[in-house]
């Protein structure tokens, strides 16, 4: 989810993405479609940052909705997403250094430094 100049996403506590992101905060996130001659891939480098704040964890639980039609539902609360179905999810922020961009059919590329 893109909101505010950071990219925000979600793990489980015990996940090996979360278990990693505690040694190693620095994350590359991508992104694009899987046709090869149509589209925009998008690579995103940066560090992960927990987001513990419950007003902007409710602001990116609308947002997370929105996006996918309310089939995914969260509920900020404690510092975490809470699942109607009782799991919970950890929220990260990823405000881009640098951020690549291929331009596929047209096979162009450009490079951004924060």
């Amino acid at each position: 989810m893109w909101l505010d100049d950071a990219i925000y996403f979600t793990t489980g506590a015990a996940e090996q993405k979360a278990i990693n992101l505690q040694v190693n905060p620095h994350v590359v996130l991508t992104t694009g479609c899987n046709a090869w001659d149509s589209g925009l891939d998008v690579v995103v480098e940066g560090s992960a940052v927990p987001v513990t704040d419950d007003a902007l964890l409710a602001e990116l639980a609308a947002a997370w909705s929105t996006k996918w039609d309310g089939q995914w539902r969260y509920e900020a609360r404690n510092g975490r997403f809470h699942h109607e179905g009782g799991g919970e999810a950890l929220v990260y922020a990823v405000r881009p250094r640098k951020v690549v961009a291929f331009g596929k059919g047209t096979f162009t590329q450009t490079t951004h430094h924060f």
